[in-house]
């Protein structure tokens, strides 16, 4: 058994993820901006080990504090998942600083704190643990107006690989996984053209399952792979 801090655990991939750990035993300590109806029943069938704190990951100031200090109060973690993150969508003649600084609070500046007591944990509890940061196939595949999102993504693969680095010795690994395009809530705004669109550059032409991208979090964060560090894994059903 596990423990299991992840966030963005409300809906979609961070409630696939979720369902697929609880269900395997282990603790989860999740972190959400706001709650969903899905969620609440969750915490109703595993309520001794799903905990929930609601913070908004904007305000890395505090994270040291509110989740390390009086949340995870006492616990040793074993992983951190790193799923919460926002898209700023546009082409980049129109970005604005204010919604840039907002996406790369959530998506970079917050999990690189996240990470730091996180590993911090690890290393004064002596566990060799396990990071996982969701990253986007956008960063290796260009997107028309995603090149901002893009962005924010490519800067959390540069971090985990050199994550791994710094801390290897101790046994701490870091890995990327590398979504491909899910049909949920956080792409309610394109149209199905632009959805058929996507598919189509993909092997499978379809969306990428979340509970495909939840397995191989489970398998990353175990001991059967130990040995994988500094990677990043994609999921994103084949696109070319």
């Amino acid at each position: 058994m596990m423990n299991i801090l992840l966030t963005g655990i409300s809906k979609g991939l961070g409630l696939s993820t979720a369902k697929v750990l609880l269900k395997k035993g282990h603790n989860i300590y999740g972190l959400s901006r706001s709650t969903t109806s899905e969620l609440k029943e969750l915490k109703s069938k595993y309520s001794n080990t799903l905990h929930l704190l609601q913070y908004d990951l904007q305000d890395s100031d505090k994270i040291r504090k509110k989740i390390f200090k009086e949340f995870l109060k006492g616990v040793s973690l074993n992983a951190f998942i790193n799923n919460a993150a926002l898209a700023y969508d546009d082409i980049i003649t129109n970005a604005q600083v204010e919604p840039l600084n907002h996406m790369f609070g959530v998506n970079v500046y917050s999990p690189i704190i996240l990470t730091k007591y996180s590993i911090r944990n690890m290393i004064l509890n002596k566990i060799k643990g396990s990071i996982i940061h969701i990253s986007s196939i956008s960063v290796h595949t260009g997107y028309k107006g995603l090149s901002m999102y893009a962005a924010s993504k490519g800067a959390l693969e540069a971090f985990s690989k050199n994550t791994a680095r710094e801390w290897g010795e101790l046994g701490i690994r870091s890995n990327c996984i590398v979504s491909g395009f899910m049909d949920t809530e956080m792409s309610s705004t394109l149209s199905e053209s632009q959805k058929n669109r996507i598919y189509n550059r993909t092997s499978l032409k379809k969306p990428v399952n979340p509970d495909s991208i939840a397995a191989t979090i489970s398998f990353l964060i175990s001991d059967e792979a130990e040995s994988v560090t500094g990677q990043n894994i994609f999921v994103d059903s084949g696109t070319i």
